[in-house]
Parts: C-alpha cells; structure tokens; sequence
C-alpha cells in the first residue's frame, strides 16, 4: 500500500456515519428518561386517574 493509498482509507474511515445513528438513539433515551424522573409524580397521578375510570366503567358493564 502506499503512502496515498493509506491516507484515502483513514480518510474514509472518518467519513463513515454508522455511528451516528447509534449516538441519535442514545440521546433520545437520556431525553427521555430525563423527562420521566422529571414528571414521574404528573405521570403517576395521570396513570391512576386513568384505571380509576377504566375501573368504574367496566363495573357499569357487568
């Protein structure tokens, strides 16, 4: 291999973006995460309201 040839392949080894899609999707996850912890008590209470109906209508059904 040549010196050029070397230099082309390091070149376009840092070219690649495989990682980057990786990178994306691990950010997403922190972010969303974040968002949990941070409306954790929003979320529970939501949630709870949530079964409290599905409960009270379903004893309607029967």
């Amino acid at each position: 291999m040549t010196h050029k040839q070397i230099a082309n392949e390091i070149l376009g080894y840092f070219r690649q973006e495989d990682g980057v899609g990786v990178i994306e999707v691990v950010l997403i996850l922190v972010v969303l995460i974040g968002l949990v912890i941070i409306f954790k008590g929003q979320i529970n209470t939501l949630l709870e309201d949530i079964f409290k109906e599905i409960n009270s209508q379903s004893k309607e059904v029967y």
